[in-house]
């Protein structure tokens, strides 16, 4: 099953469910552009390979390609994220939900934003969106084992496998440019960062803009009437709409993320934000070629990691780490949490 065009805009001008189950869901794709893609940029920025404004930019055309081109390859992510909960056979009360979850998760990255802090956007998605669907049952119940336990998977993956390929990658520079002219070397590795962030960019599209396409076509058909929906097609007109408005918001700016991400946990020389840039975007190719649904956030944070301790633990301050890892943690309850309740409350108002 699928949704036109035409369709959509029949949809939009007509039916008032709809219409608000379309503007929460780009609000939250324009947050997630907003508050994770600076991550991919964090470092090119924090090592001045480029002025914040450009790389911004550059993080907004590549954000687009990513989700065109990846979803149109494999939109095995967009599944995942559709599937991961059941929403019952009651498509209206699902779709107050469904509505109650967005608002929960552009509470939380918001929040998150405010107090600098790189949350995931996708756990708060994943979380928010499982909230709702126990409110709806009452129990855990909602949640689809076989397609949530991906969840898991890509978390842990995200995190070893980021550490591991940053720190991998930062070792075989060192080992290869050693004896190489400083100087030299500065400015191969500053323009290389420029790719190594479009690719990071072009990831982060393919990855997030896919969990929100999925979310996406989940809310038009309950807005339908059709809550068992079990295979779809992905329009061209719904990737571009998605990555347009990943795009805007990622223009916004988010330079309190990028302090946190590329300043403040590591002090990165340029070859070192290359090799972080290329762990984190190999990560994320890797997670989406395996249909796991990851976070941005995640890979490209434990990537810095792996390449600040590759040079000595001490270069990495542990303590933003414990932060981060915190916020990770609690993600999940909290924007749980928040998505449960809103949607409880959303369905007795509603």
């Amino acid at each position: 099953m699928t949704i036109s065009f035409s369709e959509f805009i029949t949809q939009l001008t007509t039916n008032l469910p709809f219409t608000v189950t379309v503007i929460l869901t780009l609000a939250v794709i324009f947050v997630n552009g907003w508050t994770d893609s600076p991550n991919a940029i964090a470092s090119c920025v924090s090592t001045r390979a480029m002025h914040p404004r450009k790389a911004i930019l550059m993080a907004a055309v590549f954000d687009f390609f990513g989700v065109v081109v990846m979803t149109a390859f494999n939109a095995k992510v967009a599944e995942t994220i559709y599937n991961m909960v059941d929403f019952g056979g009651d498509a209206h009360q699902a779709l107050v939900a469904l509505c109650a979850a967005m608002v929960a998760i552009v509470t939380w990255a918001v929040a998150a934003w405010f107090f600098g802090i790189p949350t995931s956007e996708s756990h708060a998605l994943i979380a928010g969106v499982s909230g709702a669907a126990i409110a709806i049952h009452g129990s855990f119940r909602a949640i689809n084992g076989s397609e949530w336990v991906k969840v898991i998977y890509g978390l842990v993956l995200s995190s070893v496998l980021g550490f591991a390929i940053g720190w991998v990658i930062a070792k075989i520079t060192a080992l290869i440019c050693r004896g190489m002219e400083r100087p030299k070397t500065q400015t191969f590795f500053r323009r290389a960062q420029i790719c190594g962030g479009a690719a990071m960019a072009f990831m982060h599209g393919a990855q997030d803009g896919q969990k929100f396409i999925g979310v996406f076509l989940l809310g038009a058909f309950l807005a339908k009437g059709n809550p068992n929906v079990e295979n779809f097609t992905i329009p061209l007109w719904l990737m571009l709409l998605c990555s347009l408005t990943m795009g805007l918001g990622t223009s916004i700016g988010g330079y309190r993320i990028i302090k946190a991400v590329g300043m403040d946990m590591v002090k990165l020389e340029p070859y070192q934000g290359f090799c972080a840039d290329s762990a984190g975007a190999v990560c994320l190719l890797i997670s989406t070629l395996l249909s796991l649904p990851v976070s941005t956030t995640q890979s490209k944070t434990t990537a810095i990691m792996g390449v600040g301790a590759a040079k000595r633990l001490s270069s990495v301050n542990w303590s933003v780490v414990k932060e981060m890892i915190m916020t990770w943690v609690l993600t999940f309850p909290g924007a749980g949490l928040i998505g449960y309740l809103m949607a409880k409350g959303f369905m007795l108002i509603f």
